[in-house]
């Protein structure tokens, strides 16, 4: 693990976190969200209150402890001690046992998330329009907006294409998207995330114009690609994964010839004042 560690306040109180750069996820301290959450006086009495919580929970058979794991965390004394930790979900689903006040916001909030995930199971128009709306919050302007959906169009196009290939969600579609952003982009995704100064952020939420048209040319073109050459195992959909991306590199090496300016560029959303 990158020893990339910070503090996050929630409401005045300090929750210590770890950012993973290999797994890119956060861990946060679970004792540290438990005593802001219950308003323990200190650190003892809020570790007691989450010894006996885990013990609860696994006697009803909940995966949320096992899923806690430790690290060192620099402690009030400034040494550091291991710390029961757990990512994101896993914390929000401890949040969901713990009955506090200051929880419901976060309850409140995994359950209008559940519901829109269910109305947009049913009616997937609706996940572009909040997509629309989020992004116009968000201060994007309405130009970026329009190739970013279409992005997302040609994506679900692309995943669909590889779930039909008998390709698994997850680990190889992130393979697979890894192989045709190093073809068009010359940079793994790791690689490219780290260039723009991203964690968790989305990598195409960052892009440009002219990076995300490219993408959706690598993404198209491997589309196209799989329809037409209809591989039948992973190591096949990888080989075109790479030509498709491949057919996108070739495009921005062009731009770049003709420019005499570099396609990919490190600054992200912000630096580029897309909001």
């Amino acid at each position: 693990m990158a020893k990339t560690s910070k503090i996050a306040l929630f409401e005045g109180n300090k929750i210590r976190r770890h950012w993973d750069n290999n797994k890119e996820l956060w861990y946060f301290s679970v004792v540290d969200v438990v005593q802001t959450l219950t308003d323990q006086p200190d650190f003892t009495r809020a570790r007691k209150y989450w010894n006996k919580l885990a013990e609860r929970l696994r006697k009803e058979g909940s995966e949320s402890v096992t899923k806690c794991h430790q690290l060192k965390m620099k402690s009030s004394d400034g040494k550091y001690y291991l710390t029961d930790v757990a990512d994101t979900e896993t914390m929000l689903r401890l949040i969901q046992s713990i009955p506090s006040p200051k929880a419901e916001p976060f309850k409140l909030w995994l359950a209008s998330v559940g519901y829109e995930r269910l109305e947009e199971t049913a009616d997937p128009e609706l996940a572009i329009n909040r997509a629309l709306k989020t992004y116009l919050q968000k201060g994007y302007s309405r130009e970026w907006i329009n190739q970013r959906l279409k992005s997302i169009e040609i994506r679900k196009e692309l995943t669909d294409e590889w779930e039909s290939r008998g390709v698994k969600e997850g680990l190889e579609f992130a393979i697979l998207t890894n192989e045709i952003t190093e073809a068009w982009a010359g940079l793994t995704t790791k690689q490219y995330k780290n260039l723009k100064g991203l964690k968790k952020e989305n990598l195409r939420d960052n892009m440009t114009n002219l990076e995300l048209v490219l993408n959706m040319l690598a993404e198209t073109a491997t589309t196209e690609i799989s329809q037409k050459r209809k591989p039948k195992n992973f190591p096949e959909n990888k080989k075109v994964a790479k030509e498709g991306g491949t057919v996108a590199g070739n495009a921005r090496r062009e731009i770049e010839s003709k420019t005499g300016k570099k396609v990919i560029t490190g600054k992200n959303a912000k630096k580029l004042k897309l909001i």
